[in-house]
């Protein structure tokens, strides 16, 4: 298995570009299924996830062509069935936006339960509110889930609780529905909009995207389009939180600065100086950092994902600071590793009391999770002397390119086996 060596201590300065966003990318190449022609995608990003989703279109009779790392051609014509198996639903949560995008086009699909990073409760019961309101049958047994409807009839469905997910498959699977489908209490993220401008790109009839109400309008066919996929705000937050806890000066492009107002309030709270300019925002840290009060939210709070690695630079600040994650109830298992380098952190529940230290110092620990991995990046870059990394393939799930961007900054980082 795959590690980093991380010697930290490193400021990092220089610049780095954003790559395409991965939350948009693993629903958009599911979306492509509903076309009834070619999809290019462009700016995606490098990951073991987009790989994945590309392997199973194949094997549902796709022909798709990765004409380079950022850019993937799809012909879906030759799909006539969707049923996805074990071994490929288990790596990814986002297996399940095939279940939408089958039901519209096909009015029946099978997927084995999804997978993805263990970070707490993660129903699908909303996704099968979604498709029940819409008409089908769902049933689940032996860990498939299967849908089928005869017609998809248009309704109006509220969600009990805001989900991403959730949004993103109803939308999909209402695109060919008959008649008006009004989503109420609908997710906002940026990755929802660019979903719906995909699907609008495709003939798809789609308003209110990026708000709590969407409608969609049912459409009899879809054709092929080209989209491009929007910046990953995420990534673009842990280089963020990176330069701030290596004291660094670094220049991020190819962002949308209104994705990341959550994070960049925080930092500036911080202490952290963050200049906006156009597609590029500088952030720079010359002062001691203040430690801060963190709550998760839904967007455009301060996103869930970004949670672990802020907690890393939480433990450098001065003072006492709270996290409050109000999204997954799993998120604190980084947290034992960050004590392995001196972190001083109290868990109780969903809250995590963080007492800054002076210093944290290298140490062997392993990535539980994705977000988590990330978190034990910037642990590693800001501490004092070598941190060993295990279970990186989690990283490579989310960051396209880590170690590369990472060293043009000026970090130290070796890949061993």
């Amino acid at each position: 298995m795959e590690k980093l060596i991380i010697e930290g201590g490193k400021r990092l300065s220089g610049k780095v570009e954003i790559s395409g966003f991965k939350n948009a990318a693993v629903a958009l190449i599911p979306a492509a299924v509903l076309a009834g022609d070619v999809c290019t995608i462009e700016n995606l990003p490098s990951i073991s996830d987009v790989k994945i989703l590309a392997k199973i279109l194949r094997g549902l009779g796709a022909t798709v062509h990765q004409k380079n790392s950022k850019v993937i051609e799809i012909d879906p014509r030759n799909i006539n069935h969707c049923f996805i198996d074990y071994e490929d639903a288990k790596e990814l949560r986002a297996s399940y936006y095939f279940l939408g995008a089958a039901l519209g086009r096909f009015k029946k699909a099978k997927v084995v339960y999804p997978g993805g990073c263990c970070i707490g409760s993660r129903p699908i019961d909303q996704h099968i509110k979604g498709f029940e309101a819409l008409g089908a049958q769902v049933n689940i047994e032996h860990g498939i889930i299967s849908v089928e409807a005869e017609r998809l009839i248009g309704t109006e469905i509220y969600l009990d609780v805001v989900s991403v997910g959730a949004t993103i498959n109803i939308m999909l699977a209402a695109t060919k529905a008959e008649g008006v489908t009004i989503i109420e209490n609908a997710a906002k993220e940026p990755h929802i909009v660019d979903v719906a401008n995909f699907l609008n790109c495709m003939g798809a009839n789609v308003r209110g995207a990026g708000t709590d109400t969407i409608k969609i309008e049912g459409v009899q066919q879809l054709k092929g389009c080209h989209h491009t996929v929007i910046p990953d705000q995420i990534e673009a937050g842990t280089y963020m939180i990176a330069a701030a806890a290596t004291g660094g000066d670094v220049l991020i492009s190819n962002i949308i600065p209104k994705h990341l107002e959550a994070i960049t309030a925080k930092l500036r709270e911080m202490g952290v100086e963050v200049v906006e300019n156009g597609e590029s925002l500088r952030v720079k840290a010359t002062k001691p950092l203040k430690n801060i009060n963190v709550k998760t939210l839904v967007y455009p709070g301060f996103p869930t994902d970004l949670q672990q690695p802020m907690s890393s630079l939480l433990t450098i600040a001065s003072g006492t600071g709270v996290i409050t994650e109000t999204i997954f109830e799993g998120r604190f298992k980084h947290v034992d590793e960050l004590k392995r380098m001196g972190a001083n952190i109290k868990v109780e529940g969903r809250v995590a009391v963080i007492q800054g230290v002076e210093k944290l110092l290298g140490a062997k620990v392993s990535a539980s999770d994705l977000r988590a991995g990330a978190a034990l990046v910037v642990a590693a870059l800001a501490a004092q002397g070598e941190t060993e990394i295990e279970n990186v393939h989690y990283i490579h799930r989310g960051y396209t390119g880590l170690c590369d961007k990472l060293t043009s900054l000026g970090a130290i980082i070796k890949k061993t086996y």
